[in-house]
């Protein structure tokens, strides 16, 4: 089990809240888990327990925590889905990738990891392509991941590895854009993407009516083996 506390924000003005699960043993690899637009809510800290009892150090950052601290939110409610849209249009990226570089530096210095690994989801999956392209990060996974389309001029900047789940039936990320991602990214050498057929937005959630488990699973696994061959 993790527990919640705050880590200094890269300007050094204000704290951000996190919840940080560590392993039974020492480790070298720190795994960050930037949330939905859900917040860093049970199932966000599933995954960072999870992570934790397969060596790394996980760390999920509140990315809300300017304006809507401590918020956690159940997309199966339609009032607290439509609390979650209003925070993701108050939401800075730039600003997201400087908690990321926050995080980045807190791991490095205060757990004393020699690699650090990125997961995101959602609006999560959108800061791990810009995590990917925009810092020093070891490597990245984006799980639908919006908007991505729309920043492919950046791709030339990302020099680590990165992994891209996109289902195929995503409402959220229509057939246009999941082609421009594709034309955009797969020859690039740093970048692996899969395909989920039939499967929409939030398939690999840990709770709730979205998931399916066996493209959560097959996506899950393939994840770990990237965060295996690239953070060891």
């Amino acid at each position: 089990m993790g527990e919640m506390t705050t880590i200094a924000a890269w300007d050094e003005q204000g704290e951000i809240p996190v919840y940080i699960a560590t392993p039974e043993d020492q480790t070298e690899a720190a795994i960050i888990v930037i949330p939905e637009i859900f917040g860093v809510n049970a199932g966000i800290r599933k995954k960072c327990d999870d992570w934790a009892a397969l060596g790394y150090v996980a760390l999920a950052p509140d990315i809300f925590w300017r304006f809507a601290p401590g918020a956690e939110l159940d997309p199966d409610v339609p009032e607290q889905l439509q609390q979650a849209f209003g925070y993701f249009g108050q939401f800075d990226p730039d600003l997201g990738v400087q908690d990321i570089e926050a995080a980045i530096r807190w791991l490095k210095h205060e757990q004393a990891v020699d690699k650090v690994g990125l997961v995101g989801f959602c609006l999560g999956g959108r800061m791990a392509y810009m995590a990917a392209a925009r810092t020093d990060i070891d490597a990245a996974v984006g799980y639908y991941g919006v908007m991505i389309d729309q920043m492919l001029n950046e791709s030339h900047a990302i020099s680590n590895p990165l992994m891209l789940h996109i289902p195929t039936a995503d409402h959220f990320v229509g057939p246009e854009a999941q082609a421009a991602i594709h034309a955009g990214l797969d020859d690039h050498p740093k970048v692996v993407l899969h395909d989920y057929a039939g499967l929409d937005h939030g398939f690999a959630a840990e709770m709730g009516s979205r998931r399916d488990e066996a493209g959560a699973s097959l996506a899950d696994q393939r994840t770990q083996d990237f965060f295996a061959a690239h953070l060891s």
